[in-house]
């Protein structure tokens, strides 16, 4: 047996436990069997009663029947786990985001959603004071449905990339804007720049950060590039990072250590990565984008002529 094992059960998740932990919580009815497990081996999670079969027929025992007395078979749980699927469609000009769930729950950013197929409930509880706070921190928007059963969800059609991500029991800080859907198992929360890297970084003061075990679905402005640094700095002159491992140390620094250095060089101030993880960059956004971007000031300028 596993001794590392995880569950997750209506979002909240628990672990690193030992098989005799677990076997504890089940007895007690913290947990039920139907929770979601994860232990390293398993390609996704699955529910108690599949993943930990020998531990659930321990972890509940048996009545002894009476003399003479029919025994009739107990009756199973209901599993209500299930699996979620991410897939990007591409056309030649957009890109749409597609998702089929089968008896499992989805996390999407508030209007996301383009159309779904299948027998599929929608939840947008409110938040509380402090997940509106933070939504407006953030920029994310202040109430995320949740979408639980079986059949196709389909995102809004988008001229940037969407990109899957997927969590490994690992923490990732997202740009702000940029998160638009995950599996139920993905913990969303805020994170906090420093003071001088939240006002010049152009990342602003909080973003929002993923972290836990399944997919995030994210969107970027141009192809994501992965950066894969080992104890290394990555500087970046501009704010096309879309995503970086927690563990990174992101600072906003002078790329000339001398004013006089910085004003000759031409560069001023830029953005640093230190240490190990990852950094996705997208340092060139695609011809749509840029269309929109260099025709859209053309016709605002067009139109303050006329006035």
């Amino acid at each position: 047996m596993p001794d590392q094992i995880y569950i997750n059960e209506n979002g909240q998740q628990t672990g690193p436990l030992a098989e005799q932990q677990v076997r504890e919580l089940l007895q007690q009815g913290r947990i039920s069997p139907a929770a979601f497990c994860w232990y390293e081996g398993l390609a996704a999670w699955q529910p108690v009663t599949q993943a930990l079969p020998g531990l659930l027929a321990v972890s509940t025992p048996a009545a002894v029947p009476a003399a003479g007395a029919v025994v009739q078979p107990a009756p199973q749980p209901a599993v209500s786990g299930g699996t979620a699927e991410f897939e990007i469609i591409k056309s030649d000009m957009y890109q749409m985001p597609k998702i089929t769930i089968t008896n499992a729950e989805v996390v999407l950013e508030s209007g996301a959603l383009h159309y779904m197929l299948g027998n599929i409930t929608i939840d947008s509880q409110l938040p509380s004071v402090g997940g509106f706070l933070k939504s407006a921190l953030t920029k994310e928007k202040a109430v995320r449905p949740r979408y639980r059963g079986t059949g196709t969800i389909f995102l809004e059609p988008t001229f940037g990339h969407c990109n899957i991500l997927e969590l490994a029991g690992d923490q990732w800080i997202l740009d702000k804007g940029a998160f638009l859907a995950s599996e139920n198992t993905v913990q969303i929360d805020m994170y906090t720049n420093k003071a001088f890297t939240g006002l010049f970084g152009g990342e602003g003061f909080f973003q929002t950060s993923v972290s836990g075990y399944g997919k995030v679905l994210y969107v970027s402005r141009g192809p994501v590039e992965a950066i894969h640094l080992q104890g290394e700095t990555l500087v970046v002159d501009g704010s096309f990072a879309v995503a970086r491992s927690a563990s990174l140390e992101f600072r906003v620094e002078k790329a000339v250590k001398k004013f006089f250095g910085s004003f000759t060089s031409g560069e001023g101030l830029v953005n640093t990565f230190r240490g190990t993880g990852t950094v996705m960059i997208a340092p060139v956004p695609n011809r749509f984008l840029t269309l929109i971007s260099e025709f859209g000031g053309l016709h605002a300028a067009i139109r303050a002529i006329r006035k």
